[in-house]
């Protein structure tokens, strides 16, 4: 068996700062300590992140994170065998603060420096919480993305399909601003839902009428506009109205999530013998009502199901620590010409999604 490794792990991509230390090989690993630093009272007067403020603020606390992170594990950075820090997708500012922190520990440090897909982080989750073995099948569900993945190895993954507008997260970030609930949105609108009618409105499901594993949400944002404005009474929307909204726009997201995992379980079988794991990862995974309903749908189809605990499913290092630890034991390192990048998809072989934009596919 290979030696246990010990590494450092930093995120940055979005607003949350996080540093971590990951102990173990590849498919067995223990999470030594996890830090992680959340922006949400910066960014809270402006309904969403800014990502200049993101920026400082990462620039600000990640050497903080850092050392918390080590005394946490009782280490020092000779006790580290790489530093892994995540070099995209995501806000670029961010990435950068971590990729040039990263690159000062390697440094100053001696240690070999290892550049993460943040991505390819929650994809890797489910073999640091539950050593699940490969391929398995992927559901990453968060606030900037949405597509399901077949994960062949560390480095090697397919996509079956994603989103083509807006990812759940954002979706419910928007739904919240909709509503006049706090940011971030998917716990505002939760929490409002467990006190709604999921029934009372008929909201769309964009997209079931199609075949393939693709998804939308941007039209089930403006239904619930709409619908709205319908309801608001001198500029006021009373709060049973906005419990019903968010349990009927919350039930419409689980709806899509939970009929297009029944066609990527169903596209994977077909693509040859398979005794497949579903592994949901990302923060929307957080989600009480998705969970729930995507594990309905793994035991309607005698699949295995795996969800990561609250604490792993949103932005943190622990993840990019061992995602970094994977590429690492497979003989990978990057050198001082690290770049931080603003997209980077799993599957650079898949055509772009719609709603890729012009400069390519971010996810």
């Amino acid at each position: 068996m290979t030696r246990p490794l010990t590494l450092l792990g930093i995120e940055s991509s979005c607003d949350d700062t996080a540093a971590a230390v990951v102990r173990g090989v590849p498919g067995c690993a223990e999470i030594c300590a996890s830090v992680v630093r959340g922006q949400a009272q910066l960014h809270a007067p402006f309904g969403g992140v800014v990502p200049e403020i993101a920026a400082r603020a990462h620039a600000e606390k990640l050497d903080l994170c850092v050392a918390e992170a080590l005394a946490g594990a009782g280490l020092s950075l000779n006790d580290m065998d790489a530093v892994a820090v995540t070099a995209g997708p995501g806000l670029i500012g961010g990435v950068l603060s971590g990729v040039m922190c990263a690159k000062g520990i390697a440094a100053g440090a001696g240690l070999p420096l290892v550049g993460v897909n943040h991505l390819a982080g929650h994809a890797l989750t489910p073999r640091l919480t539950d050593g699940t073995a490969f391929p398995y099948l992927v559901l990453l569900v968060s606030g900037g993305h949405c597509q399901f993945l077949i994960a062949h190895d560390h480095a090697t993954f397919t996509r079956l399909g994603g989103t083509i507008d807006d990812a759940p997260g954002e979706a419910f970030d928007k739904a919240a601003r909709i509503l006049a609930l706090p940011q971030p949105g998917g716990p505002a609108v939760e929490a409002a839902a467990r006190r709604g009618d999921p029934a009372r409105f008929s909201l769309p499901r964009p997209l079931l009428d199609r075949p393939g594993c693709d998804m939308s949400f941007s039209g089930l944002k403006t239904a619930l506009l709409r619908q709205r404005d319908q309801l608001m009474v001198d500029g006021v929307l009373k709060a049973q109205d906005r419990d019903d909204l968010c349990a009927g726009f919350q039930r419409a997201v689980a709806d899509i999530l939970a009929e297009k995992t029944r066609r990527a379980l169903a596209a994977l079988h077909e693509a040859g013998p398979v005794d497949p794991t579903l592994s949901v990862a990302g923060g929307v995974a957080a989600n009480g009502e998705i969970r729930a309903r995507l594990g309905a749908v793994c035991a309607e189809n005698g699949v295995a199901f795996t969800a990561p605990p609250l604490a792993l499913c949103t932005d943190n290092a622990a993840m990019i620590a061992y995602a970094g630890l994977e590429r690492f034991a497979a003989g990978a390192r990057d050198d001082m010409t690290l770049a931080a990048r603003p997209r980077w998809p799993l599957d650079e072989r898949a055509a772009p999604l719609i709603g890729s934009g012009r400069k390519g596919a971010k996810a």
